[in-house]
């Protein structure tokens, strides 16, 4: 579906186009066309493909989603995946953007996902000085909207994480706070390999040999990278802190666990004094001279509470129960 079709010329947004007017445009001196597109059918790609002339195996890509984020050329295009993470009913929902960047146009494709870029439009429109440097800025624009929309996402796992810490201590919730902690980590590695991935190719945007579509807009492609590095780290500090968090929960287990271990081992130890007493004057041997006392029977019975209750005084003052 064709959510905007808009040509620009010097910065200043023209009128929306159809798409047979695409090429008209393009033609034009310091002219580009920004096309949008959601969740597209192939017939309804491939006729932008044979607009803007698009590599076959990049249309296939930006089509089939679940792609690695990556920035590849073809030619004098750019052609750019990117993953748009969101967190929503504490679930993250994972979408692609794929943008295809060349002289005269740029053309947006998204996939599975909810959130569009409308705000992104308005603000090229508004800042027409950096719009006029054409397809390299709104490709930026876009690249910066989708890192910024991780930063929120880093903010509610790092509050998930500080609630699951105040639970860890609290008692019968160790088996809870590890289900939480195992599903938080496969939320970080999830948010982890969208981000990673796209700071190794956005850094080929402005290091080295720069494309010559991106050769004015080095600096705007060094801060995406800045703000990537710093979620990096933020990711990484967050995956360090659940691995603590589960060691901990579970030295929280293994001590509840010995605990547990030594009440039945003082209570076995009191139970087998019982039973040793009661075994050896239930052997019935003919000459046991307790057996023919007659206070034997409560006798036995007072010296196996005494034992018993000896030993139970000695675990209570040990902490054993």
């Amino acid at each position: 579906m064709i959510v905007n079709c808009v040509a620009y010329e010097q910065g200043h947004r023209l009128r929306d186009i159809q798409p047979e007017e695409v090429a008209e445009h393009m033609a034009r001196p310091h002219c580009f066309v920004w096309v949008a597109l959601h969740d597209p059918g192939a017939e309804e790609l491939a006729s932008f493909q044979e607009i803007f002339d698009l590599h076959e195996l990049a249309v296939e890509d930006a089509l089939r989603g679940e792609q690695r984020p990556k920035v590849e050329e073809y030619g004098e295009t750019l052609f750019v995946i990117m993953h748009m993470i969101t967190m929503r009913d504490d679930r993250l929902e994972s979408g692609q953007v794929a943008v295809f960047a060349g002289p005269g146009y740029v053309l947006s494709v998204r996939l599975h996902s909810g959130q569009g870029f409308a705000a992104v439009r308005r603000r090229c429109e508004r800042e027409p000085k950096l719009l006029k440097q054409g397809p390299a800025f709104v490709l930026y624009a876009l690249l910066d909207a989708v890192v910024d929309r991780y930063f929120p996402v880093v903010e509610a796992l790092q509050a998930e994480l500080e609630s699951i810490e105040d639970q860890i201590f609290v008692k019968d919730t160790a088996r809870a706070s590890l289900e939480r902690l195992y599903q938080l980590k496969r939320q970080t590695m999830q948010l982890k390999h969208a981000a990673m991935p796209l700071g190794d190719a956005v850094s080929h945007l402005f290091g080295g040999r720069v494309p010559a579509l991106c050769r004015k807009t080095r600096e705007y492609f060094r801060d995406v990278y800045d703000h990537l590095h710093r979620l990096e780290a933020a990711v990484d500090t967050i995956r360090e802190m659940i691995i603590t968090a589960i060691q901990v929960n579970l030295s929280m287990v293994a001590i509840d666990e010995g605990e547990v271990h030594k009440r039945l081992a003082a209570w076995a130890a009191i139970f087998a004094v019982a039973t040793i007493l009661a075994g050896i004057w239930g052997m019935n041997f003919v000459h046991m001279p307790e057996l023919d006392w007659r206070l034997g029977y409560p006798l036995a019975l007072l010296i196996m509470g005494l034992a018993c209750g000896g030993l139970y005084r000695r675990f209570r003052r040990t902490g054993w129960l």
